[in-house]
Order: C-alpha cells, then structure tokens, then sequence
C-alpha cells in the first residue's frame, strides 16, 4: 500500500525521520502545545481537557500554537495517551492537582468490560482533527512552515505497558507497584491486557496514519520501572507487534520510539522492536548511547526541560552540546521529556535560535 509518508519529502524532519543527517538538525518539542504558552492557556478556559482533545476545533487550534509561535519542524497532534482506554470504555477524568482518574482494572471482569468495537467511533473526532492539520500544514495557506519544505504532522499514541498502568493503578503513580504486582502475580490477566492494547494500538496508529500523520510516536513513559526480564515481554515484544503491524499497512511510515528510563536496554529496544528513531529521555548520554545503537538507526532528544526553564547561557550550552553529539547521524532534536508548564516562552524562543542558528 502507498502511503501518503511514502511521498518525497523536502520536510527537514521527515527527510530525518528517513535517516537523513542534517545540519542543522530538525526541531520540535514534547509537549510544545503547553500550559507555558499564554494562547493554551486561554483555551484551556474554554473547556475542559478531554473536551479539548475531542473537538477538532480546539485540538486543531491547539497543536498549531507552538508551530505559528516557534516555526518548529514537527506539529503533533494534541491529544493524550488515555484516549485509547477511554475509546473502549473505561471510565476517565482529568482532576485539577490530580491529573487522570480512571476505573480501575483490576480483575477478568474488569478487563472483559472493555469493548475494543467501539473505537472507531470514539476516535473519530481525533482523526478528524489529523486530516485538518495536515490540509492546512500542507496547504497553500500553511502557516507558521518552519524550513521550506514545510511542517511534518506527527501522530501518537502510548505503548501498551505504560497505558496499561494507568488502566490498572485507576491513576498516575511514581512507582506503579499495584500493575507490577499484577503482572507478576497474575501474569495470564496482565498479558490479556498487554496483548489487547498491542492490537489496539497499532490498528489506532494505522488510523491516525490514513487520517494524514506522516509519522507517528510510542510513549513508553514507564517502561524504565521494569526489571530486564519484564521489559523485555512488556515493553519489547509488544512494540515489535505494533511496529510490524503498522508497517504491514504502511511500510513507508517512520515510527519514533521512546522508552523513557530505559538505561541499557535501549540498545536492545532499538535491536529488537524495528523502529526507526529512539527518543532519548533526559538521563541517556547521546554520544554513550550513540555507540550502542546501529548507525542507521535515528536518534531524538535529550535537553533537559529543567536546562529551558532556567534558560540562558547554561540552557544555550547543553543545547549546543547534545546538537554536537548528534552530528553525523540522523539527529532529531528534542527533550528528554516535556516542557514544564512553568517555562518562560523568550526561553523556548532561545532554544530555537540557539539550536537553528549558532553556527
């Protein structure tokens, strides 16, 4: 099947995304469409966070904020990982201080209540929401393009493992002991799970690729918690299926991977999953890390947010450091994580000169 990321591209981040070594190198930013910026705040007034994400207007809006503000090469889709549970049926809010709630699963019956037929329907709104941003991205009308060639649209979900927490801790945790427990002490339950959201995810991800993203994300934000043995059933396997799964469908479609914490076992998730850019969490070395991976393989990361909120000449240097660990290969720059929400927007507009321009 042709896909529409498997057209030629003059998109610096797609041509990235494709192994290409440029200089310098693509930008965008977790979590960029943000409570630090004043114009997400004064939507966010508007409606609540679920709302936001489910009505194509907002999330439109929202996903293209940082783009008109920052010109950055990677628009991606404002949503949120839990959208997929909730598409199936399990009970989710977002509480001010709190973050997500959900009804907790905790038992066969539990899991037999999740009702996968009804996501199509549920997710609709969110792939809407992807072929508006792609006709205007790609338009003659297109705003904010950060590099001619224009802005690619970037897809995401969570990976199963780290959704799965959520799903069974009913909220977040630091330490997720209730899944961990579960899935040593009721390993066939846990795996049920596991294997439900593998087939979900990679079916949702082929959706948001039809809808119009060019590439897409695997949030694995807690696969750092897991022993060896665990990770590798857990967070390996499972993005391997969806990694092929995905590119079965559609084989021309780049697929950034970003098991968050994952220390040593980054060379063997790069290995082993097929995918084609790691995403570097804050705490990896990119020249350490660099020489475990394959030289064809893509890199993304690693500012510490920590380094944007502070901003100035401490933020300017390790930004410029990470640029040069990546020079030579396909380097996408990024954070570790996502921007706090108390960072200041001049320290953003720094890390885009300073990246962009400093020669």
């Amino acid at each position: 099947m042709t896909t529409q990321a498997s057209i030629p591209s003059a998109k610096r981040l797609l041509r990235t995304l494709n192994g290409e070594a440029l200089w310098p190198p693509p930008m965008w930013l977790m979590r960029q469409a943000g409570r630090f910026l004043p114009e997400f705040r004064a939507m966010r007034e508007k409606a609540d966070f679920l709302t936001r994400c489910m009505t194509p207007d907002i999330a439109t809006e929202l996903t293209l904020q940082p783009i008109r503000r920052f010109g950055m090469d990677g628009a991606i889709l404002f949503s949120d990982i839990l959208i997929l549970p909730w598409a199936m049926g399990q009970s989710l809010r977002f509480v001010a201080g709190t973050g997500p709630v959900l009804g907790a699963i905790r038992s066969e019956q539990d899991l037999l209540a999740l009702d996968p037929a009804r996501i199509a329907e549920a997710t609709a709104p969110v792939l809407e929401t992807l072929t508006r941003l792609r006709a205007i991205l790609d338009g003659p009308d297109a705003v904010g393009v950060a590099k001619p060639g224009g802005t690619t649209l970037l897809g995401f979900t969570g990976s199963p493992f780290t959704v799965a927490c959520y799903m069974v801790e009913g909220k977040g945790s630091r330490e997720f002991a209730i899944t961990r427990e579960m899935a040593f002490r009721e390993p066939a339950l846990f795996d049920r799970l596991i294997a439900l959201l593998t087939e979900t995810t990679a079916a949702y991800l082929c959706a948001q690729v039809e809808a119009g993203a060019e590439a897409v994300m695997l949030f694995d934000s807690w696969s750092g918690l897991l022993p060896p043995s665990e990770f590798r059933r857990h967070v390996i396997a499972p993005t391997r299926q969806i990694v092929q799964a995905v590119k079965a469908r559609h084989p021309h479609v780049r697929i950034v991977g970003f098991p968050r914490l994952a220390g040593v076992m980054i060379a063997e998730y790069a290995r082993e999953t097929g995918v084609d850019v790691v995403a570097l969490d804050t705490g990896a070395d990119m020249r350490t890390v660099s020489t475990l991976l394959p030289e064809t393989l893509g890199v993304q990361g690693n500012l510490d947010p920590v380094a944007v909120l502070a901003g100035g000449e401490a933020m300017r240097r390790e930004a410029l450091a990470i640029r040069e660990a990546g020079r030579g290969r396909a380097h996408v720059f990024n954070l570790g994580h996502g921007v706090l929400p108390e960072t200041p927007v001049e320290h953003v507009e720094d890390l885009v000169r300073t990246v962009r321009e400093t020669p």
